[in-house]
C-alpha cells in the first residue's frame, strides 16, 4: 500500500491547501461560522452530506452489515428519515429566525426563546458529548490506517486531527464548504466503483447469499437492532446543532429546505452501499475478530491495489469531512455560546474570530485525546447521537412551535432527561433493550416535564402558526 499512502499523503496535503486559501478571505465571525449566509442550496447539499457520510456511514455501517446483513441500511436509512423531518419541520423556521435576529449558532436561538442559563446548560452537555462524535471519526480514520499501512492508533488518531485542523481552523465554515466538496467526489467515486468489484471478489450474490446460511434475516431488511437505530438516530438527525449551523448559511430558507431534503435523498440512496460491502467481505473472510475491521479487510486483501488506494482516500475523505463537521459544532459552541456568552460579552468581532480559531484547535486536539481512549467507533457515536437526542429534542421542537414552557421547564427537561439515560444506559448496559430503552425513557421524562409546563401556562391555546 506505499503508493496508496503517498496519494493519500498528497490528498490530505491539497484538502490542507484548499482550506488555507479559502480562509485568507474569512474576515469577520459571520463568514466563519455561516460563510456570510450566501451560500446555494447546491454547496449546502454537498457540506451536510459530506458531514453526514463518515465513520458511523462507512466503517461503521460495514461493520454493522458484517455483523447483521442488510438491516444495516437502517443505520444510514434512519439518518436519511430523520433530515427529511429536519428539512420540512426545523430548517426553514429556523433559518428564517436566524437571518432575521443573527443567530451564528443553536445557542442563540436558546437563549432568546429561553434564556442563558438554557443556552450554557445545552451547550455544556453537547460539548462534551460531541467530543464522543468527534472521536468516532478519528478511530474510524485510525483503523482504517492501522490496517491499510500498520500505523499504530495513537499516530492515526493524531495524523487525522491536525489534517481536519489545518484546514478547518483556517476558514471555518466557509473552507469546510469547499473542502467537502472535494472530498465529496472522492467519497462517491471510490465506494461507487468499488461495490461491484466487491461483490465480484465475494463470489457475487449467491456467495453472499450462502454467507448467510443458519442467519436468514442477513438477507431481510427486519433484522439487526433497527428499533434502537430509530429511536437514536432519527430523533438526533432532526435537531443536530451542527446540521443546522450549516443550513444557517444558506442563502435563504427555501434553499435551506432543499439543501436538506436533497442530503435526505442521497442517504437513502448511500444506506444500501455499506450493508453490500459488509457481506461481501463476511463471504470472504467469515471470520473476522472485529468487525469495525470489515471495510478496511476488504481494502486490502479483496480489491486490487489501484482500487484499494482509491477506497483508502475515499474512506479517508469520508471520516475526516464528517470530523469536520463535530469540530465545527464543538469550535462555535465554546466560543459563541460560552466565551461570548458567559466569559467577554464584549467581544469583538475580530476577537471572537480569534477566540474560534484557536478554540478549533483545542477541541480537535481534545478529540484526539478521547479517539485514543474509546473502545469503537459505533460505541462511541451512539453515546453522542443518544446524549444529543434526549436534552436537545423537546426544548427545540417545543421552543420553534410552542410559546407556554418557560426556562426553568427547560432545564429541568435537560437536566432530568440526561440522568434518566445515563442511569438507563448503566442499568441496561449489554442487553437488546439498552439499544433503545434508556433513549425512550428519557425522551418520556422531558416531554412530561414539557407537558406539566404547558399545562401551567394553558399553552394548549397558544400554539404558534
Amino acid at each position: 500500500m506505499t503508493v496508496a499512502l503517498w496519494m493519500l499523503a498528497l490528498y490530505a496535503a491539497a484538502l490542507i491547501a484548499v482550506g488555507l486559501l479559502v480562509g485568507r478571505w474569512v474576515r469577520a465571525s459571520g463568514d466563519f461560522f455561516v460563510a456570510g449566509r450566501t451560500l446555494p442550496a447546491g454547496l449546502v447539499f454537498v457540506t451536510l452530506l459530506a458531514a453526514n457520510i463518515g465513520a458511523g456511514s462507512t466503517v461503521g455501517a460495514t461493520g454493522l452489515g458484517y455483523s447483521y446483513g442488510l438491516s444495516a441500511w437502517w443505520w444510514v436509512g434512519s439518518a436519511g428519515i430523520g433530515s427529511i423531518l429536519f428539512g420540512l419541520l426545523v430548517a426553514p423556521k429556523i433559518h428564517r429566525l436566524a437571518a432575521t435576529h443573527g443567530y451564528l449558532t443553536v445557542g442563540d436561538f436558546l437563549e432568546a426563546r429561553y434564556d442563558r442559563g438554557v443556552r450554557g446548560l445545552v451547550s455544556l452537555v453537547l460539548w462534551f458529548a460531541s467530543l464522543a462524535g468527534l472521536s468516532g471519526q478519528l478511530i474510524a480514520m485510525a483503523a482504517v490506517l492501522q490496517v491499510a499501512a500498520g500505523v499504530p492508533k495513537l499516530w492515526g488518531c493524531l495524523l487525522g486531527g491536525l489534517i481536519m485542523i489545518a484546514y478547518y481552523s483556517s476558514g471555518g465554515l466557509r473552507s469546510a464548504v469547499w473542502v467537502n466538496l472535494l472530498e465529496l467526489v472522492v467519497v462517491m467515486t471510490g465506494f461507487a466503483v468499488a461495490l461491484p468489484y466487491a461483490i465480484g471478489a465475494a463470489g457475487g450474490w449467491t456467495a453472499l447469499e450462502g454467507s448467510a446460511a443458519g442467519r436468514p434475516e442477513a438477507m431481510s431488511l427486519l433484522g439487526g437492532p433497527i428499533f434502537g437505530w430509530l429511536i437514536v438516530l432519527v430523533p438526533s438527525f432532526l435537531i443536530s446543532p451542527g446540521l443546522i449551523q450549516k443550513t444557517y448559511g444558506a442563502a435563504s430558507a427555501g434553499a435551506a429546505r432543499r439543501a436538506v431534503l436533497w442530503n435526505a435523498a442521497a442517504l437513502l440512496l448511500f444506506a444500501a452501499i455499506p450493508p453490500l460491502l459488509g457481506l461481501s467481505i463476511r463471504a470472504a473472510r467469515p471470520a473476522l475478530a472485529n468487525p469495525d475491521l470489515a471495510l478496511p479487510t476488504l481494502m486490502t486483501e479483496l480489491l486490487p491495489l489501484w482500487l484499494g488506494g482509491l477506497v483508502l482516500g475515499a474512506v479517508f475523505a469520508a471520516e475526516i469531512s464528517s470530523a469536520d463537521a463535530f469540530l465545527f459544532m464543538l469550535s462555535t459552541s465554546l466560543s459563541q455560546d460560552l466565551y461570548k456568552t458567559f466569559v467577554r460579552p464584549s467581544a469583538s468581532d475580530a476577537r471572537l474570530l480569534q477566540v474560534s480559531r484557536r478554540t478549533s484547535v483545542v477541541a480537535g486536539l481534545l478529540g484526539v485525546a478521547a479517539a485514543i481512549l474509546l473502545p469503537g467507533v459505533i460505541a462511541a457515536l451512539t453515546l453522542f447521537y443518544s446524549i444529543l437526542t434526549v436534552s436537545l429534542l423537546v426544548p427545540l421542537l417545543a421552543g420553534l412551535y410552542t410559546t407556554g414552557p418557560r426556562p426553568i421547564d427547560a432545564k429541568a427537561a435537560i437536566l432530568l432527561s440526561a440522568a434518566t439515560f445515563m442511569i438507563g444506559h448503566f442499568v441496561c448496559r449489554g442487553t437488546p433493550a439498552g439499544a433503545w430503552l434508556p433513549v425512550s425513557l428519557a425522551i418520556l421524562v422531558s416531554l412530561s416535564v414539557f407537558a406539566r409546563g404547558w399545562w401551567r401556562a394553558g399553552a394548549r391555546a397558544r400554539f404558534k402558526r
